[in-house]
Order: structure tokens, then sequence, then C-alpha cells
């Protein structure tokens, strides 16, 4: 079957040329099984029957209207873990910078660059700027997720003391963390007894203004803060009040507000983390898989509206895929649609994410435009999908 796709921002050509041979670009929406997107807006797009698919290429999808999409039946996906080490990468440069004064030292270097005696001026200058090593300091992780794993491992290697913390630490990233790394169970043992803290976690109410002013009166002076994950984790005002008395001595960001990026003792960067030649192909390549193995073989992997479902390779004569509300009795309305049709179903998976769910179902023939007919006329149902 033929599928086309629509790029709503550019992506890596590695990604696309991960598509069969037979998928075509669009430039219309309207003709487009699937959407790939990094930053453009999408809450005010009208989506047709069509469309089937979104690929974030990149973690957040704040872009995207999740509820809307999955109201619609249009699966919606993301590229957890592509752009890890990118990230990972300009948070150990912010760990030094924000215990070296390297900023001020390179202001002070362009401000006298035509100092015929910089060398001589600037071992008298060179005191103001002084910093600390890392080695051997304490380093709070919050969210041991992709991002937070590599950039713990890495600062363990650079010999700090690593202390993480994550409720919902997951085996596989617990398998990738080093032994040597402490995990306490809550938040509130980083914020007493590190020297430095990083932000590894989504934007949730239980996150939102983590910190504030009763979890900095809790940590050391002149505690340094990394947020490389959301702005809205961190309250400006008690923000700006522990950075004028010095209890926090730096904060280093990639979301930078306007009122953040005037404060002093602010490092901050144009959200730069995934900025990379090789963050931006391998977000190309995984939107592309997740696309490909989707609409070819009904199969969801790190979708963020609906539930991750493997049915492997469809070895029936036919498939078929079901987005549908979470609701009793869904299943049985699905078999006795089959039975009625004297369909024999060979196998079945089902799984589901909040209020919504999704169904495959291989059967014993080639699916007829008459049974897809049936099944969406189910109520609950959302879209269906034939695979096969």
């Amino acid at each position: 079957m033929k599928h086309k796709y629509i790029c709503l921002n550019p992506i890596a050509a590695c990604g696309l040329d991960m598509f069969p041979a037979d998928y075509e670009k669009t430039e219309t929406m309207e003709e487009a099984d699937a959407v790939l997107v990094r930053s453009a807006s999408m809450h005010e797009m009208e989506f047709s029957n069509q469309l089937k698919a979104v690929a974030r290429a990149g973690a957040g999808v704040n872009n995207i209207p999740l509820d809307k999409c999955a109201e619609q039946g249009i699966v919606v996906f993301n590229t957890p873990g592509a752009n890890a080490n990118g990230v990972k990468e300009l948070i150990i440069a912010a760990l030094i910078l924000g215990s070296r004064d390297l900023k001020g030292g390179m202001q002070w270097v362009d401000e006298n660059k035509e100092d015929e005696n910089i060398l001589k001026n600037m071992e008298k200058a060179k005191s103001k700027y002084a910093g600390k090593e890392i080695q051997g300091k304490k380093l709070g992780v919050i969210g041991l997720g992709a991002i937070g794993v590599l950039v713990a491992n890495a600062a363990n290697r650079l010999g700090m003391e690593v202390i993480g913390c994550d409720p919902f630490l997951s085996v596989e990233h617990a398998l990738n963390m080093s032994r040597d790394i402490k995990v306490v169970k809550t938040r509130e043992e980083i914020f007493k007894e590190c020297d430095y803290i990083t932000l590894h976690v989504p934007l949730l109410d239980d996150t939102k203004e983590m910190i504030n002013t009763e979890t900095i009166e809790m940590m050391k002076q002149g505690v340094v803060i990394l947020n490389f994950a959301r702005d809205l984790l961190v309250n400006e005002d008690a923000l700006e009040a522990a950075l004028k008395s010095g209890k926090i001595a730096k904060y280093l960001t990639d979301f930078p507000t306007k009122r953040v990026a005037n404060l002093e003792n602010v490092i901050a960067f144009p959200h730069l983390g995934a900025t990379t030649e090789e963050s931006e192909d391998n977000c190309a390549m995984m939107a592309a898989k997740e696309i490909t193995e989707f609409l070819e073989h009904g199969n969801i992997k790190n979708s963020v509206n609906y539930p991750s479902c493997n049915a492997g390779v469809c070895e029936t004569a036919g498939r078929i895929a079901i987005c549908h509300k979470n609701v009793p009795n869904m299943l049985t309305q699905f078999t006795k649609a089959f039975s009625d049709l004297g369909i024999n179903i060979e196998n079945m998976t089902n799984k589901s994410r909040g209020n919504y769910a999704y169904s495959v179902l291989d059967i014993a023939e080639a699916v007829s435009e008459e049974t897809a007919q049936k099944i969406s006329g189910i109520k609950g149902v959302l879209k269906v999908r034939v695979i096969k």
C-alpha cells in the first residue's frame, strides 16, 4: 500500500531515506497519512480522516494537540533518547561553566584583546575568575530517564559523587546506570545534600515550580542548579531572590525567559541541547522507523497518546487495527462483528492507556471494505485501518 507523508519542518535526509521506496512525500496536509514535525505548532490545524500518525522528531510534544489527535484516532509518536547524548554533552559543559568562571574570563579577554600587554595583565586579572573543581563534589540528578542516566554516568566518570532520584525509574535505565550512583527515594534528600542539582523531569503538576522558596531553603549555600528540561520547573521569584542572596551561586538553563536571561549569575543557552547534527539525524531516523512500523504492521512504539502495542508481523491473511475509546464491552463487540461476518479471529492484541485503547486483530481472510465499515460503525471506535 502506498503511503504519503508531509514534513512540517526540515527533517534530516537520513531519516526520510529509511522510508520504503513506495512512500511519497507530499506538500498537502489533506493527502498525508503521516506527519513528521519538529517545532511547528499543530494546534490550529484541522486534520483529515486520511491522517493516521504524527511523529515528533524530538522528545517534547507541546506543539501537538495530543487529545485532539487521540480523539480522531491519530497516533502521536516522539523520539525519546534519540537526542540524549547531545543534551548530555551540553550539560557536562554547563557543569564546568557553573564551577569555573570561564564566561567571565572570556569576556575579559574580549575586552582586552587590543592590549599589547595582555599576557602580563591577565596574570593580575585572572584571580577574579577563580572557580572550583567538580571532582569530589556531589551532583544530584532529579529524573533518571535517557538523559538523566547519561548525565549521571558521565559525572560519575569525572569523579563526582552522584545521587539520583526517580520514582518511575525503568528497568532499562536502571540497568544502564553505573552501580556507583546512589539512588534515593525523595527529591528532598538531593536538595539537602548536593552541591550541584540538575533537572531531567517532564512538566507535571508534581514537578511544576519544584524549585521554589521552600525547596531552595533546604539547599546548601552556593548551590549550582542546572535546568535543561523545562523553564516552568523553577519559580522565577524564588530564583531571583536566591541568586541575589548567593544561596544559588549559578543557574544554568537551556530555556531562558526574558526575566531569567537578565539575572546576574545566570548562564543561558537558546535551547541548544539537541541542536547537533547527530541528534537531528537520530531523531529523524527514529521517527521514520516508528511511522513505518505503524503504517506497515500496525505496531506502536513511543506513542504519547496511545498505548504501546507490538503484534509483530502479520502471518495470517488479514490484519485490522482499531483506535477506540477505553470503555467496557469493546472487545466483545469486535468479536461479535467478526462472528456475524463468519470470519475467524486467529490472534488479537489489545492495549489501553487512559481514555484510549488500541486493538490489532489478525483474521483468517483479507479485510474487506464491508468488514472495515462494520467495525467503524461500532460506538466508541475512532479510526479503523486495514493493514492487510
